[in-house]
């Protein structure tokens, strides 16, 4: 089964996320309604509300109920991405402008705000205080996050254990609390919403670490960016950490990475990228994404047996191998 007929088998419940998503940003103020709408529209996987809705699966599947979780985590990974767009003064996401271009910082930064409070909002309507809880510890982690990445734009002393640290706390958490909270807000039993809790992590950290081949290896029409756009702005991934431990390569790659720095991130990543792709980083930063995926699949393996775990797997082998 191929990530579409996942997709498809979820369309109806995910076409009423994807309008509730909508009428969630709508009516309080015309210019933040705009904003807010022009990053919706500009799409996405949206797979936190996938992971939501077959959490729910384990337990009794309510859609109005789980409507009060998918629709605050992806309004969150959303506003996360404009503040992203800030931070990396980033033109374009998924080949489209980015707030921050079509409008300007201030507006971009206010209009993140918002969809964070709609998303804080709309949660308040399951009266589960542990929902609230684990909602509330990744916001604050994810914001912990976003600065730890500010704080090593251009380190190159940085080490594995910092990226992975850095990844799980921007990215991994709320995919693993997507899939720990459909299951919480179905009733499932404290076992299975944890087993996802697992699945959803690791699958997480597979995640980014493919997003960050993907911006070495893939083109800009296959991922809506420039190729090496994580370089230019400071961002030091797994592959280059991998590839800056080669003591043959070290110091060339150290040079070109501080030419790209020298001119505030417009630098020729051209080079930088080749030697990267030349080097043991690219195997080696598979081989994790790998490890990290038989971690999410034996987590499923302990989950009872249905449909919902069957696509669960499928998803995990697609985020595994994914090009785009």
């Amino acid at each position: 089964m191929k990530l579409m007929d996942i997709f498809g088998a979820l369309k109806r419940d995910m076409d009423f996320i994807e309008r509730q998503l909508y009428r969630s940003i709508d009516g309080d103020d015309e210019l933040l309604s705009e904003t807010s709408l022009h990053l919706l529209k500009a799409g996405g996987k949206r797979l936190r509300p996938v992971f939501v809705l077959l959490g729910g699966k384990f337990g009794n599947y309510d859609l109005q109920r789980l409507q009060h979780v998918a629709v605050p985590l992806e309004l969150i990974h959303s506003a996360s991405l404009v503040h992203d767009d800030v931070i990396d003064d980033a033109g374009t996401r998924r080949g489209k402008p980015t707030v921050k271009a079509k409008w300007d910082n201030k507006i971009a930064m206010y209009t993140g705000d918002y969809i964070y409070a709609k998303a804080l909002i709309l949660a308040t309507e399951l009266s589960n205080p542990e929902i609230h809880r684990i909602l509330s510890k990744a916001l604050v982690q994810m914001s912990i996050g976003e600065m730890e990445q500010i704080r090593d734009f251009f380190n190159t002393e940085q080490t594995v254990r910092n990226y992975l640290l850095r990844i799980r706390r921007k990215t991994a958490l709320l995919i693993a609390i997507s899939c720990q909270l459909g299951a919480m807000a179905a009733g499932a039993p404290e076992k299975v919403s944890w087993l996802l809790y697992r699945y959803g992590y690791n699958v997480g950290m597979a995640f980014q670490i493919r997003d960050d081949l993907l911006d070495l290896c893939g083109t800009e029409k296959s991922i809506g960016k420039p190729p090496g756009s994580d370089m230019r702005q400071g961002n030091i991934t797994l592959p280059v950490i991998y590839a800056l431990q080669e003591a043959d390569l070290r110091a060339d790659l150290l040079r070109e990475i501080s030419g790209i720095h020298a001119e505030d991130g417009t630098g020729e990543v051209s080079k930088a990228i080749d030697m990267i792709v030349s080097s043991s980083g690219i195997r080696r930063s598979e081989e994790l994404a790998d490890r990290f995926i038989q971690k999410a699949l034996d987590a499923l393996d302990e989950l009872p047996e249905n449909k919902a775990r069957s696509h669960l797997k499928e998803i995990a082998l697609f985020v595994n191998k994914r090009s785009y």
